[in-house]
């Protein structure tokens, strides 16, 4: 991976908020990483190209995401294909990647409503700058009379986001097959990431914040996992949920056990960290989302109102 430092917007010196992207000029982000945290995605106005490899399969394929802007949204149109390698040895997937268009259009200027949104199933949780969504739901959960349960009586598949012991992949990715980037394709074969991408930004770097990486489907920005907190330290953000310390409940009422991140319903939030329920915080006078090393990886629910394009069946 590349370890130069740049930003979307420095490669656009000279666009303004409301203008769209000169075509034919994309700017190649094969292995980008970022360090602008502008919280306005207008500022990541451009067209943006990358080469990269289905290591697994041995095929090439090129990104394609193109992001203007309006008074009012900014437009993130993609192929789907990440601006980095993916598949590979330690991946697993159960479906091909594909090249699949898909169009996000996200609001600027996000407001928090009175009540959090819930995730959805239907629905694509963010997109982030290089393209690929964030759909951190499974539809595994625990399920032993399934006919495809496994040993421990869980399935992967037909599951509800309402129902209860829903499967939380980053926890239980032996099984879910995921690559070095916690990613890995859906039935239609859409990438997706459901905990950190382990691109786009050094989750160890210390020297300085993180960047926007990208933005959620109620507008509000994705920053990597690092913050200054009110003390002037520059430290990973640490989600405010916990795992519960009381057993589950003995089959058929629960998978039994002691609780320990196979499921959604292992975890409570108990405000011991420095984020929401959302996983998120205001930062200088900013609100947005942070990249977790724990539950829930990136958003638990939203603040804000989610856009209807980020709809799974527009």
């Amino acid at each position: 991976m590349r370890v130069e430092i740049l930003t979307f917007s420095a490669l656009l010196t000279g666009f303004t908020a409301v203008q769209a992207p000169a075509q034919n000029a994309a700017q190649d982000i094969t292995d980008l990483l970022l360090s602008n945290r502008s919280a306005d995605c207008a500022d990541y106005a451009g067209v943006y190209s990358a080469s990269v490899e289905d290591v697994t399969r041995q095929q090439r394929f090129n990104s394609e995401i193109e992001i203007s802007s309006d008074s009012q949204h900014c437009t993130l149109k993609t192929n789907g294909i990440p601006n980095h390698n993916f598949n590979g040895p330690t991946a697993n997937f159960a479906n091909d990647v594909r090249e699949l268009s898909g169009t996000f259009r996200i609001p600027r200027n996000p407001e928090k409503t009175d009540s959090q949104a819930a995730l959805s199933q239907r629905s694509y949780d963010a997109i982030l700058l290089n393209g690929v969504p964030v759909d951190l739901l499974s539809a595994g959960c625990y399920r032993p009379s399934g006919s495809r349960a496994d040993k421990n009586g869980n399935v992967l598949a037909g599951c509800r986001d309402t129902d209860p012991w829903l499967l939380d992949p980053p926890s239980y990715d032996q099984y879910f097959g995921v690559d070095l980037h916690n990613a890995h394709a859906q039935p239609d074969g859409r990438y997706h990431y459901h905990s950190n991408p382990n691109a786009l930004f050094l989750d160890h770097d210390l020297d300085k914040p993180s960047p926007v990486i990208g933005f959620a489907a109620d507008g509000f920005p994705i920053y990597g996992t690092i913050f200054k907190d009110n003390e002037g330290r520059i430290r990973p953000a640490i989600s405010g949920y916990e795992l519960k310390a009381t057993p589950r409940p003995a089959p058929p009422a629960g998978p039994g056990g002691t609780p320990d991140g196979t499921y959604i319903d292992d975890y409570e939030f108990t405000g011991v960290g420095d984020l929401d329920e959302c996983n998120g915080m205001t930062v200088d006078g900013e609100y947005g989302y942070y990249v977790t090393t724990t539950y829930p990886w990136i958003l638990n629910c939203l603040v804000g109102q989610p856009d209807r394009s980020f709809d799974k069946r527009r």
